[in-house]
């Protein structure tokens, strides 16, 4: 693979955990490859390893920009990936309360729910 791709699952590990990695690694196919690929080198070896701003300036900007977009899947293994990348309880809440006056309430109020039951189950150990 390219040094981009290697980067890239680095930064991937380091933000979301090995755990998270192995399972999505295992549960490639040749069908998804191609994507995966993608996102590697793309969004973890390109966006996410760029020092420019912050590994937690990123998960507070990825949190609220799911949020505005409705992309609630996700939501939950960002919220857990902020234990790696030091965004805070409170800048999550920033983060959705941000979302709230740009992108619509009852989006915010979704992701909010989702980070609610997130924290809890790490709280949890789940």
């Amino acid at each position: 693979m390219s040094e981009r791709f290697d980067q890239g699952m680095a930064t991937r590990r380091a933000v979301l955990g090995d755990a998270h990695v192995d399972r999505a690694e295992a549960a490639k196919t040749d069908f998804d490859r191609p994507f995966q690929t993608m996102i590697t080198e793309g969004a973890w070896g390109t966006l996410w390893a760029d020092d420019t701003i912050s590994r937690r300036e990123r998960s507070m900007l990825t949190l609220a920009l799911l949020a505005a977009t409705g992309n609630f899947e996700e939501i939950p293994m960002h919220v857990r990936a902020t234990a790696n990348t030091g965004a805070s309880r409170d800048d999550v809440m920033q983060a959705f309360l941000h979302a709230a006056v740009y992108a619509g309430v009852p989006r915010a109020n979704h992701a909010i729910k989702l980070a609610k039951q997130t924290f809890a189950e790490m709280e949890d150990g789940a």
